[in-house]
């Protein structure tokens, strides 16, 4: 079983920028893809951006593109999300994933899950 630690979220004004980590421990880790999705309060969980682990394609949600950057570290089984430009509405619990499927920007797609870091970002 693999085991996925983010950490990284806190609070941050309007314009602000923050770093999310997530450390995937356990079992061999080779998964197709990583993923970033969030959820705020009363809403679906919904995609932010994803990457391929060998080649390091990225992929993102329109509301996140131009300020958002995904990352990995192979060596580390790490990925990075990069948050610039932060927004009162990307407030959420941000959760990484890891997926063995090609089906990177839904929910669906990843089988092993985080448990998340809050964002705050204040107007």
């Amino acid at each position: 079983q693999v085991q996925l630690v983010e950490s990284g979220g806190g609070l941050v004004q309007a314009g602000g920028s923050l770093t999310l980590s997530c450390v995937a421990s356990g079992r061999t880790f080779s998964p197709y893809g990583m993923g970033w999705f969030r959820q705020a309060p009363g809403k679906e969980r919904e995609f932010v951006a994803a990457i391929k682990w060998s080649r390091g394609i990225p992929e993102y949600a329109d509301s996140v593109k131009g300020r958002f950057t995904i990352s990995r570290d192979n060596a580390k089984n790490t990925v990075y999300l990069q948050m610039n430009s932060l927004k009162p509405d990307d407030t959420a619990v941000y959760y990484c994933a890891a997926s063995y499927d090609h089906y990177l920007t839904v929910r669906y797609g990843y089988s092993d899950w985080g448990h998340g870091t809050q964002v705050t970002v204040s107007s």
